[in-house]
């Protein structure tokens, strides 16, 4: 029998939020790990892997976020499990005048679904910790972080990687 092509074994945007939010639900009911917090970084902890898919419990404290990255190729999708996260989606970078970044409120509940070209950061610009779960399918394997300067996105590094909480220091 032929093998399924590589991507049939990856799930699509609008599956990885149902998947995000059964395993948000999974956490607030306590089946999977505690939730922790870090005063440096932010905490994360892999809930679950397979070949199609990895799992993310990640807690941010005020002031806490990533850079302006992607997933290396891999769809994804967040539940915000409680707080309230500020997401910054890039758009529009090959359209006439060039990329734009646009911050989207994400509140406790919100789910967020993204295919494999998404760039965006996260950030708590709250003042409460918040708790979020991450899905990535294909699992994360390298992440590529970026700057936006009129109107254009340019690469500043790419990093193999399967963890999505990297602690990068990336010069501009």
């Amino acid at each position: 029998m032929p093998s399924a092509a590589p991507s049939a074994l990856y799930f699509a945007p609008s599956r990885l939020r149902e998947w995000s939010r059964f395993f948000a639900d999974e956490v607030a009911a306590g089946k999977c790990p505690w939730v922790d917090y870090d005063a440096d970084d932010r905490w994360h902890q892999r809930i679950y892997r397979d070949q199609r898919m990895d799992v993310w419990l990640i807690s941010w404290l005020p002031t806490q976020g990533t850079q302006l990255h992607d997933h290396g190729g891999s769809a994804g999708s967040f539940t915000v499990l409680s707080g309230e996260l500020t997401e910054t989606v890039v758009t529009g970078a090959a359209a006439p005048g060039g990329a734009r970044a646009r911050d989207l409120v994400r509140g406790a509940g919100s789910t967020v679904g993204f295919g494999a070209r998404y760039v965006h950061d996260v950030r708590n610009l709250g003042t409460a910790p918040a708790v979020s779960v991450h899905v990535y399918s294909a699992p994360l394997s390298s992440m590529t972080y970026y700057d936006l300067a009129d109107g254009r996105l340019q690469p500043l590094m790419t990093v193999e990687t399967d963890d999505p909480e990297l602690e990068l220091e990336i010069a501009s």
